[in-house]
């Protein structure tokens, strides 16, 4: 099996090398970069499986970053690693749509647990079947089973379940919503997205493998029981 190959972008050499020498320790390919603009052109020349990045950097920021990033790739998962601990900081990450942040100073094992799940919850993500408890979704077919019996679920009802279960934990904004499954439809509005999650959860009701939690001021995830 290919080893997973992360892109670290950190304008802190000393931490860079830190992290990277951490990350190849535990058996990952590693490759560092000191800036976005850098981070960009590697992206370019090779492909990989994750990013783990600072926020605060010269020329190209995290931000900047994550938003070139996912106009092309909407999988790949992002890591922010940085100091900034504030809300609007997440809020704007989570937006552009990263996957996760830890805060400096961390703990190399924290960060370990972290890429881990991520990694895994991306390799969930590019399966066509998904079980949840007595759920069994199918991609390729589109249905949608509980105990056995088909749930009816729209289109759309069914893509956003789908979504949800592939990035457990994982808080999806309502604009990224909006987004992913509305294409900016000008008839669409936050207050639609939360119709349809009252939707889901009636009609999942039966499900006993997650939880739609509603992350205030943010959006929505799914939470694995």
């Amino acid at each position: 099996m290919a080893l997973a190959r992360i892109l670290v972008v950190e304008d802190d050499e000393k931490l860079n090398h830190i992290v990277c020498a951490y990350l190849s320790g535990v058996g990952y390919q590693a490759t560092g970069c000191l800036n976005g603009e850098e981070a960009l052109k590697k992206l370019e020349e090779a492909k990989y499986d994750m990013i783990v990045t600072d926020i605060m950097m010269p020329k190209t920021d995290g931000f900047r970053l994550a938003e070139e990033v996912r106009a092309s790739d909407k999988q790949i998962p992002i890591l922010f690693m940085t100091a900034r601990d504030d809300m609007t900081a997440k809020q704007r990450g989570y937006r552009i749509g990263i996957d996760d942040y830890v805060v400096k100073p961390f703990d190399p094992d924290e960060l370990l647990l972290r890429v881990g799940a991520l990694l895994r919850r991306a390799n969930i993500a590019g399966s066509n079947r998904l079980e949840a408890g007595n759920l069994v979704m199918d991609a390729d077919e589109h249905t949608a089973y509980v105990c056995g019996e088909e749930i009816p679920l729209t289109v759309r009802e069914f893509d956003i379940l789908f979504k949800l279960l592939s990035y457990p934990k994982k808080t999806f904004t309502r604009s990224q919503l909006m987004e992913l499954f509305w294409d900016y439809d000008s008839s669409a509005t936050s207050r639609t997205v939360d119709v349809y999650m009252a939707k889901l959860r009636e009609k999942t009701a039966a499900c006993d493998g997650f939880d739609i939690v509603t992350v205030h001021g943010l959006g929505y995830k799914a939470v694995l029981r």
